[in-house]
């Protein structure tokens, strides 16, 4: 297994999308790129920590490579979008990807070349705490009841309601033999 962590705006949104790819074991919610230690969701929501919302993805790179996720993962969020998702705005919804190792960092920069041509050019995604062939932004796991939410709370939650069908739909529709459910 392997893992990928991104950042797509609102990790309940971007969480829904990738617990319904094919080869995906896990996904945990959680914040990145920032300067405070164990920060709540309320602090990353202040935008005051310098922390993305985002998701931390354990595939099997046998079933879905590194390159289909970030192709998924760019066509399912809005990468053209500076530090906003749709209506979340602020810096902690940044779209950014956080390589783990020298290979995903250059799979990282493909991927938003393939973006750039297919957005004409307009990519804002970043790649994030990869500086001298290793990680260095640290992963912090939001709080428990953030996890798996749209199959819990976020199917009554109006914003989930509005934002994450869609995202399911686009993710099913393009990359078909991806997706769990059809």
């Amino acid at each position: 297994m392997e893992t990928a962590i991104l950042a797509g705006g609102c990790f309940w949104c971007t969480e829904a999308v990738f617990r319904d790819v094919i080869g995906v074991g896990e996904v945990e919610s959680g914040y990145i790129g920032g300067e405070v230690e164990n920060p709540t969701y309320k602090q990353v929501c202040s935008g005051t920590t310098g922390h993305a919302e985002a998701i931390r993805v354990t595939f099997d790179p046998q079933a879905v490579s590194y390159a289909q996720i970030l192709d998924i993962f760019m066509a399912t969020h809005d990468p053209t979008q500076l530090n906003r998702q749709g209506n979340d705005i602020g810096t902690q919804y940044r779209s950014a990807i956080f390589p783990l190792t020298p290979d995903q960092q250059a799979e990282a920069q493909a991927a938003l070349a393939r973006a750039n041509e297919e957005h004409g050019g307009r990519v804002v995604t970043t790649v994030e705490g990869f500086e001298g062939g290793e990680q260095h932004a640290t992963w912090y796991p939001a709080e428990d009841y953030h996890q798996e939410y749209w199959e819990g709370e976020g199917q009554g939650n109006p914003y989930c309601l509005a934002i994450i069908p869609p995202k399911l739909q686009k993710l099913r529709r393009s990359f078909r033999e991806n997706a769990k459910a059809d």
